[in-house]
């Protein structure tokens, strides 16, 4: 495997990150009165979890679960994460415990790289930040049957291509978001705030590529 992805990766990861403006790259027309951060809001962590797998670095998804009603994202394709609880040590620590309650990869198996630009999410109220770290071996992945319907194993430069991003008008409960950017995984559209935080990731992956 080439670990000198990881090296490169981690190394940029230090620097000042792209940030919002590569967010908005990916995000829902109109949005952008969404994103005022409120006096009450919440605090969330996910994990990007690279992996080897077929000879190149691969990128774990999980696509939710639609039965819970107080899941506002239910049904979505997202990273692995959730609610930091007051047990937890860092906002790290959170990204990596919910990986592991998720998708069953032990923390002690992840390298931690780095973190990308946190994002507000209005309607669950979080501010999530988003982590990336890598494990040097495929992982041994177990789903949390509750919340979890499927791991998705996706190649991660399988972003940078203009070929798997769209638009298209979203349906979210009673309403319909017009001309809404996603990128295309298996055929299942993933947008919203994860591909906000992909996009900031792309950004990235393509500097380290050229």
């Amino acid at each position: 495997m080439d670990v000198k992805f990881i090296q490169e990766l981690e190394k940029r990861l230090y620097q000042d990150l792209p940030g919002e403006p590569y967010q908005n790259l990916m995000a829902p027309t109109g949005s952008e009165r969404y994103r005022i951060l409120t006096p009450d809001h919440q605090i969330a962590c996910v994990l990007a979890l690279l992996f080897p797998k077929d000879n190149e670095w691969y990128i774990s998804l999980i696509e939710r679960t639609e039965r819970s009603e107080d899941d506002k994202h239910g049904g979505q394709i997202s990273f692995p994460g959730g609610k930091l609880d007051p047990n937890d040590y860092s906002y790290e620590d959170c990204a990596l415990r919910e990986t592991y309650e998720e998708i069953g990869v032990p923390p002690d198996s992840v390298g931690v790289l780095g973190s990308l630009t946190p994002l507000f999410v209005y309607v669950s109220n979080f501010l999530v930040h988003p982590f990336v770290g890598f494990a040097t071996e495929y992982p041994k992945f177990h789903r949390q049957e509750s919340e979890v319907k499927s791991i998705i194993e996706v190649p991660v430069m399988h972003f940078t291509k203009s070929r798997n991003k769209g638009k298209a008008d979203m349906p979210v409960r009673n309403i319909v978001l017009p001309d809404t950017p996603y990128y295309d995984v298996y055929g299942q559209k993933l947008w919203g705030a994860t591909a906000m935080m992909i996009s900031e990731l792309e950004q990235i992956l393509r500097e380290i590529e050229d």
